[in-house]
């Protein structure tokens, strides 16, 4: 994708971040005819680059999260044509690799908490098939023969990010996107209405609508209320199998009260493995501890990981939010988009978070399925906070 020079001052919408979720929305909106600018900050320092790819909204659901769940099956809905789009308009394969997720339990306890999750799909008449250690192996012939039982999600899938994003970048220039390298420092306004952006360096670019699309840095951008997006890290492996057999369908692991996942990639040519889940804001340190649990993890769960090379190991920034669910409409002004705090689903939701942010500018109307995840729930949650504090001050 070329590069525009930062002296340029002026476009219909400048999305802050270019990753994933930045890079589809200023796709969608430049195909629908706008000027669109993208700052792209630091390339391959957020998730998008890092992510292992898994397209698992019934597998990874959590209970009290049914609101997430209803906005991550729509996404999963609107995989097959965003990603034929995107290989359309790009020219390029878009990294979308159809196939079902096997959960598996390494022990008693790692299998009831399997059970409980079977039971919750279950009531929620989500698509599963509990399997004995037996048909879980012939589901995945490279499980240990020592699990104690699997669950099959047949409605899974996993994406290639790293291939997604290069198609995305592709899709974008030719629809027109434009390419600014730099941090966004401060979001301008007048008369609470958005103007503009001024970058780390000082150079301006005025424009009508800002998306705010970076990821675990949106809370650091100054000039527009605040948004409660911290970094959570998270320590990936990729290994590459070179003449071993690698798992043929994506493999989600309890391992004593741990989780561990192994995602392949077409053609055999890695494995990706992942992740941690660290508070430790934006510490770029892969650490010991974090890739021998990692490989641990693996091993108990596919012992022929093993046998695999270390190919990468890497670190990545979720971005997290206090209810673990995305930052999605208007941002409280004029103008203002939000599209972040996406946490472990950013690659998951990016068909219908770019879906979102084309409505909103364009049409100023934020649809159903992103009413839950407005920037006010918190406001709101601030509010009875206090007012529970005052309560019990004068009682």
């Amino acid at each position: 994708m070329p590069e525009a020079s930062s002296d340029r001052v002026t476009a219909d919408v400048v999305v802050i971040g270019g990753g994933l979720i930045g890079a589809a929305s200023a796709w969608r909106l430049a195909v629908a005819g706008l000027d669109v600018a993208v700052v792209v900050g630091e390339p391959g320092a957020g998730a998008s680059r890092v992510a292992a790819g898994m397209l698992a909204p019934v597998s990874e659901t959590t209970f009290t999260e049914e609101a997430l769940l209803a906005l991550n099956l729509a996404s999963m809905r609107r995989y097959p044509e965003f990603v034929a789009e995107v290989s359309q308009a790009s020219g390029l394969p878009s990294g979308f690799r159809p196939g079902p997720t096997i959960s598996v339990a390494y022990n008693a306890d790692d299998a009831a908490r399997l059970g409980v999750l079977a039971d919750y799909l279950s009531r929620l008449g989500l698509e599963s098939q509990r399997l004995t250690s037996r048909e879980a192996r012939g589901v995945e012939p490279l499980l240990a023969p020592t699990i104690r039982g699997g669950l099959l999600v047949p409605g899974d899938a996993s994406c290639d990010n790293r291939v997604l994003l290069d198609a995305l970048a592709v899709a974008g220039d030719r629809a027109g996107v434009r390419t600014v390298p730099g941090f966004v420092h401060h979001v301008v306004t007048a008369a609470d209405r958005v103007t503009g952006v001024v970058l780390a360096d000082g150079s301006p670019i005025t424009a009508g609508a800002v998306v705010l699309a970076n990821g675990a840095w949106a809370g650091q951008i100054t000039g527009i209320p605040p948004v409660p997006v911290r970094p959570i890290k998270g320590q990936i492996l990729r290994l590459d199998p070179g003449r071993f057999p690698q798992p043929g369908v994506v493999v989600r692991a309890f391992t004593r009260g741990t989780e561990v996942y192994l995602v392949p990639r077409d053609g055999g040519r890695e494995l990706v493995v992942g992740a941690t889940v660290e508070e430790l804001g934006f510490d770029h340190r892969v650490t010991a501890g974090g890739v021998y649990e990692l490989l641990r993890d693996a091993r108990l769960a596919v012992p022929m990981s093993s046998e695999y090379v270390l190919a990468e190991t890497s670190v990545g920034y979720r971005p997290g939010t206090p209810d673990n669910a995305p930052v999605l409409g208007h941002g409280g002004m004029d103008g203002l988009v939000l599209a972040t705090g996406h946490y472990r689903n950013g690659v998951l939701l990016t068909p219908v978070t770019a879906d979102i942010v084309a409505e909103v500018v364009l049409h100023d109307r934020v649809p159903a399925v992103a009413e839950p995840f407005g920037l006010a729930r918190f406001v709101r949650s601030l509010q009875i906070g206090v007012a529970s504090e005052l309560k019990e001050t004068h009682t």
